[in-house]
């Protein structure tokens, strides 16, 4: 376990690096994304046309990956345009090599070419780049990113945020009598806004921060921090522990050391910010058993799956799903006939939009809320304890 942990730990390092380069864009131009987009900004359209819209791909950068990506990305958009109720997309493919600096110009070539909006970027750096390229014209960014410190004006992230899921964990949690909670998480970035993420849906909630424990992101940090863990569960009589940390990182040292150390999850809930069924090798770790964490709709998801395997013979990439997401709430606006379907005020509608994964909304700040589903491990199986929300205002919300 401990190699498993040392050559996934790299991986993780790695990952972290595209947050790192979105703050350091981002405050590049801190008034670039202010006029537009929250409010009423954006373009007027015509309904009874098609409705040109271009997807930024991360083709190009010479990674098969990215590739890879692209293509799924572009075969979800265009399974999602089948099924639009007479409301006809112009899709137009813009790869952007997965680069900031090829981002923007490939964004204000795609304005330049008649879009009305745009979906994508991936990567953070590169949307944010996106965003202030084509935010003169008033056009609005639906990027596939979850990094909410580019989110805000006329740029509007899909991805899953921490925010979204530490706030459905923290009200589960506190629904089921278990609300003094101790966080633990490493000291990168990534551990950091999960941990304010956390801290912030606590602050919404009945439930009460009892404790934080932070590690250094090696193996050592992790078995360091066991005992710290115990002290800061003991002394806040927690019933909770709330972990950031991933199966590719250090939940299966933490998994195992903290039961160990005598916090036991027959008597302290484990609960997980990341999915704890990926990759499924997880689900057989011994310390995860009866935890919980959130995914989507498990049954639009498998749905989902369904239809891009009928449609392209091969199982969707895990982020393709965004692009069906964007098309999908753009033709649920255009289907209303209206020219102000694209602006701001029209995307961050509270009734949200039925997705690939399940219900979202845009939010005026940029950011999304997504309906998810609560579920533990029972006998290395994942079990759905508190189902994703078909609306909004609903439980789960």
């Amino acid at each position: 376990m401990f190699a498993f942990f040392d050559t996934l730990r790299k991986a993780t390092r790695r990952a972290v690096l595209m947050p790192l380069a979105a703050l350091a864009l981002a405050a590049c131009d801190p008034s670039a994304l202010t006029t537009i987009g929250s409010g009423a900004g954006g373009p007027r359209i015509d309904t009874s046309q098609p409705i040109p819209v271009a997807l930024l791909v991360p083709r190009g950068s010479g990674q098969a990956s990215d590739d890879l990506l692209a293509r799924n990305l572009e075969n979800a958009a265009r399974l999602a345009m089948r099924d639009l109720n007479g409301v006809e997309i112009d899709l137009r493919v813009y790869g952007t090599a997965g680069n900031a600096q090829t981002a923007a110009s490939q964004a204000a070539l795609a304005v330049n070419d008649g879009a009305r909006i745009i979906l994508g970027p991936l990567y953070a750096e590169a949307a944010n780049a996106a965003g202030v390229a084509v935010a003169p014209q008033g056009v609005n960014v639906l990027a596939f990113s979850n990094n909410t410190t580019i989110a805000g004006g006329n740029v509007f992230v899909l991805g899953a945020t921490f925010d979204n899921t530490a706030g459905r964990l923290v009200n589960y949690a506190a629904s089921q009598g278990r609300n003094r909670i101790v966080i633990v998480h490493a000291q990168d970035v990534s551990g950091q806004l999960g941990r304010n993420a956390i801290q912030q849906a606590i602050s919404r909630s009945s439930a009460t921060l009892v404790g934080t424990v932070d590690y250094p992101l090696s193996q050592q940090g992790v078995v360091d921090s066991v005992p710290r863990v115990k002290a800061a569960v003991d002394s806040g009589a927690a019933d909770s522990v709330f972990l950031t940390t991933t199966s590719s990182s250090a939940l299966p040292l933490l998994s195992q050391l903290l039961p160990e150390a005598g916090v036991s999850p027959s008597s302290t809930q484990f609960i997980g910010l990341a999915r704890w069924d990926i990759p499924p090798q997880t689900l057989d770790l011994p310390g995860v058993q009866g935890g919980w964490f959130a995914l989507p709709d498990p049954a639009r998801s498998a749905a989902f799956r369904r239809q891009y395997e009928g449609a392209y013979g091969s199982a969707p990439h895990p982020l393709a799903g965004l692009a069906f997401d964007g098309i999908a709430a753009i033709g649920a606006l255009a289907s209303q006939g209206r020219s102000n379907a694209l602006t701001g005020a029209a995307l961050t509608q509270g009734a949200g939009f039925q997705g690939a994964n399940g219900v979202f909304r845009l939010r005026p700040d940029g950011t999304n809320q997504r309906g998810l589903a609560v579920a533990t491990i029972r006998d290395n199986k994942v079990v759905v304890v508190s189902p994703a929300p078909n609306g909004f205002g609903g439980a789960g919300f």
